[in-house]
């Protein structure tokens, strides 16, 4: 992708950025800001979430202090492609939902001069990697990681321990359902578990 300037051409240059973090970090809400600031920029930015996150609502990211941006939900991570046209910088929320096609389609859209804006969970329930956010983390130009605050001790948490049953990979839900916790209050809970 190219850009006439000066009757001169100039290559555009893209890159990625990955938000990462455990539930209640701020991931969407830092998201979300560097978005806005795009938009304050005049630059033509996308949104893109999976279309399964209706958490906060149908369409729009929201994020946990319920700022909100409009978005389009999406089936997969080939489709931003799709929607990409013309834009200057891409924003995907809820990143651990996709595939690894994911990965591909970050660094096309970036190879291609647009800046990709990527926020999701690093790890799972189980303090795993989850879904396409390690290979992002692999390739990205910039790497954010967010804390909550541990609802046990009041440390830095980075694990999102679930407090409902069920073995389901993906259970969507918010404080009914998750709490942050620090390594070492996460590894007591786990413990308990564990047994």
């Amino acid at each position: 992708m190219f850009l006439e300037k000066s009757n001169n051409l100039q290559k555009r240059s893209g890159w990625i950025e990955v938000v990462c973090g455990s539930m209640f970090s701020g991931k969407t809400e830092e998201l979300i800001r560097r978005l806005k600031r795009a938009k304050i920029a005049k630059q033509k930015v996308e949104i893109f979430k999976p279309e399964i996150d209706i958490r906060y609502d149908e369409e729009n990211v929201v994020s946990h202090d319920s700022r909100a941006i409009r978005s389009t939900p999406i089936q997969n991570a080939s489709q931003i492609i799709l929607y990409a046209n013309d834009c200057d910088v891409i924003g995907i929320d809820e990143a651990q939902f996709f595939d690894n096609e994911l990965i591909r389609v970050c660094n096309h859209l970036a190879d291609s001069g647009i800046r990709v804006v990527v926020a999701g969970l690093d790890m799972d329930y189980l303090g795993n990697s989850f879904g396409p956010i390690p290979a992002l983390l692999a390739t990205a130009e910039y790497v954010t990681k967010v804390h909550a605050i541990c609802i046990d001790c009041g440390s830095l948490a980075q694990y999102s321990h679930r407090i409902i049953s069920g073995d389901n990979l993906v259970v969507l839900g918010e404080t009914e359902s998750y709490e942050p916790l620090c390594r070492e209050c996460f590894n007591k809970k786990k413990g308990k578990t564990d047994k």
